[in-house]
Parts: C-alpha cells; sequence; structure tokens
C-alpha cells in the first residue's frame, strides 16, 4: 500500500474514526484504526462492535492499494503535530511508513485481516432526510436521555419513521424532548418496533454530519440501524428494551395557559435564578401572571435569588416549582434570538415548551415541599 494526500484532510478523516475506536478492549486491534486502499479510494474503519464507522479520505493519491493498521495513540499526534502540508503512507504488511518533507516516522503494523469488517450501506430501503435538519434532531434530543437507565431503553433516542416524516424522542424520566421533521421513505421504509439509536452513536452521526448541508440515508434492521453521510457511513446495534408510551407524558392542552417567551432573555434570567441552588436544593420557584415572570431560587448554603422578568401573559399567576438545569438545557439548544411557546396549567401538571419547528419539550414539576 502507498499512497500521498493532504494532511489536513486525513486528521480530519481520522479524527472522526478515532471518536469510535475504544481506549480499552479485549481484543487489542480494535484500538488501531485499519486504512483500506482499493477501487481508487481510501476508507478508514473503526469499531468497538457496538459502533462502527467508516470514513472515506479526500484529496488522496494512490500508487498501489492494500491496507494498514494505524495505531491511534501514535498515528494521531502524527497528522495533529505534524507542519507539512502533504504526508505520505507505505506499509508492507509488517512496518507502516509516513513521511513528508520535514518529517519521518514508522510504525509496527498489526495483520489488517485481523480487523473486523465495517460493512458498506448497501440497503435498498431508507429514510432520506437533510444532514441540517438530522444534526439539528440530534442536538435537541439526545441531551435528555439517560444512559443509567435500568427500567427502561432510556439511553438513546427513540426513531420513528413514517413514510415523509421521522420523529425523535429523549427522554429520562423526568423531561422529554421530541423533535420531528420531514423524511422520505425509499422502497416502503419504515419502523415497526421501538428503533432506540444509543446516545453514544448518535454523537459519532452527529460529528460525522459536521457541516455538510445535503442528505443523508437511515435505515433501520432488526438488530441495528445505518446512516450514511457524504463521506462517512456509520452503523451500531440498537439500545434493547422498551421505551415509554412517551405520548402519554404530553399534557391535555384544554384549560392551560400559553405564554410566548423569547429564548435569550429567559435563559438569561434562568441562569441567575439557578446560581444559588444546589443538589439538595435543585428547585427553583417560578411564578407566571400579572405581567411578568418571577423566578425564586433558595439555597440553604447559597443564599436566595429572585429575578423578574416582563412577559405578555397578565393573567391570574400560576406557580410551579421546575429544575432550572432542565429548563436551561431546553433553551440552550434554541437560537437565543428565537421565541418559544410555554404551556402551563398548574403547579402539578406538566410544563411544556414548544416551537412552531417541529420541537417539543415537556418538564416535571418538582414537589413544593423539595
Amino acid at each position: 500500500m502507498k499512497l500521498s494526500c493532504e494532511r489536513e484532510k486525513l486528521l480530519h478523516a481520522f479524527q472522526m474514526a478515532a471518536g469510535v475506536a475504544p481506549t480499552r478492549s479485549p481484543k487489542p486491534i480494535l484500538q488501531n484504526i485499519k486504512l483500506e486502499v482499493a477501487d481508487g479510494t481510501a476508507i478508514l474503519t473503526a469499531t468497538d462492535l457496538e459502533i462502527g464507522i467508516r470514513v472515506e479520505i479526500p484529496g488522496i493519491q494512490i500508487d498501489a492499494p492494500g491496507a494498514a493498521i494505524l495505531p491511534k495513540d501514535r498515528f494521531g499526534p502524527v497528522l495533529r503535530e505534524s507542519s507539512d502540508e502533504k504526508l505520505n503512507l507505505e506499509s508492507d504488511g509488517t512496518k507502516t511508513r509516513v513521511w513528508g518533507e520535514n518529517s519521518q516516522f514508522q510504525f509496527p503494523t498489526q495483520n489488517p485481516d485481523e480487523f473486523p469488517a465495517v460493512n458498506p450501506f448497501q440497503e435498498q430501503k431508507y429514510h432520506e432526510l437533510s444532514a441540517r435538519f438530522f444534526r439539528e434532531l440530534i442536538r435537541r434530543t439526545a441531551f435528555a436521555t439517560d444512559t443509567e437507565s435500568s427500567r427502561y431503553a432510556l439511553g438513546g433516542v427513540l426513531i420513528e419513521l413514517e413514510p415523509d416524516k421521522i420523529t425523535g424522542v429523549g427522554t429520562d424520566g423526568r423531561r422529554l424532548a421530541r423533535q420531528e421533521g420531514p423524511a422520505k421513505a425509499v422502497g416502503g421504509h419504515a419502523t415497526t418496533q421501538n428503533t432506540i439509536i444509543p446516545t453514544r452513536a448518535l454523537q459519532v452521526i452527529e460529528r460525522a454530519l459536521g457541516d455538510n448541508d445535503g442528505e443523508i440515508q437511515l435505515t433501520v434492521r432488526d438488530n441495528d440501524v445505518l446512516v450514511r453521510t457524504q463521506r462517512a457511513t456509520i452503523y451500531s446495534r440498537l439500545v434493547e428494551g422498551r421505551f415509554p408510551k412517551w405520548r402519554d407524558v404530553f399534557p391535555r392542552s384544554d384549560d392551560t395557559v400559553r405564554i410566548d417567551l423569547a429564548v435569550g432573555p429567559f435563559h438569561s434570567a434562568v441562569r441567575q435564578a439557578g446560581i444559588v441552588t444546589s443538589e439538595e436544593r435543585r428547585g427553583v420557584d417560578f411564578t407566571f401572571g400579572e405581567g411578568k415572570a418571577t423566578m425564586t431560587g433558595h439555597g440553604a448554603e447559597f443564599g436566595e435569588s429572585h429575578i423578574e422578568l416582563p412577559i405578555s401573559y397578565d393573567g391570574p399567576k400560576i406557580p410551579v416549582k421546575l429544575d432550572p438545569r432542565f429548563v436551561a438545557d431546553f433553551l440552550r439548544v434554541l437560537e437565543p434570538d428565537a421565541t418559544f411557546t410555554l404551556q402551563i396549567r398548574d403547579s402539578e401538571s406538566a410544563v411544556v415548551c414548544f416551537t412552531d419547528d417541529g420541537y417539543a419539550y415537556v418538564v416535571m414539576p418538582l414537589s413544593r415541599e423539595s
């Protein structure tokens, strides 16, 4: 195997693959990255047997096909620290040599045939959707998952696919985030059961999407999922177990008050109110009414906070106690100059926040005595 390439492009692809390779593994070869050169393309693959990735390296010149195992913890620093614009790679199966104008390195290599295969995307049934939208879906739902849950399969985002729509839901039992948007089914592809993509796999997919503004393909099989982006294919096993009946979490919309709020000012007020809270006293008392939102925090050791913000709702006061961290998490994934609608009934009911682009967020109230 022999090739030359632009260092920056190789570095970007290598970092994407290295995010999947485990730091420790019963199979030491998995702590490396496999480089395959054939048919005019160069592909980096990495896997921990639960998640796998194939990344195409752009801007390469291939002199001889072949394969090599690259040590993640040694080859990565070479790419980061080198000052060469272009690098050359050559491997004979026992060692790999890397050199440029100002530097040269040599690494022992393992047998590339022993590295588990990460298969390419070859499905005929899939959903096609905007990479930009899927990145937003991940960002708006993955933070609400719970990888420690044992009662339900909450360690990932539930994906529901319909002929012209995709819905993603993440929850940890105390709050729930749901994003829906357009997606086109190809070949009659749809989900028929719990399709829960692990949070870690979604983080890998989000990084692989980068600034891609094109389309991606997503296919769900019996026990796994495949996502193909412009230059990468990500494989992941699905989370096993039951997902809660998430639609039941949304309270009835009758007898509720809807308040339109600006993201930036409300986020600032929530952060200020939460300064005095602690693990023991997490709650902030929110009161909406008479033209203002009032937020009061009490911390036994850290003092008190009292923040007021003008709002458009002039009706009777409605109090509710919420964890400010959960409210701030929702506001953090929105643009500061955007607006959202807060739906509230009373101090005992869940608070629902939603935007006009298919995003909804439910926060359960805390006990008034907590």
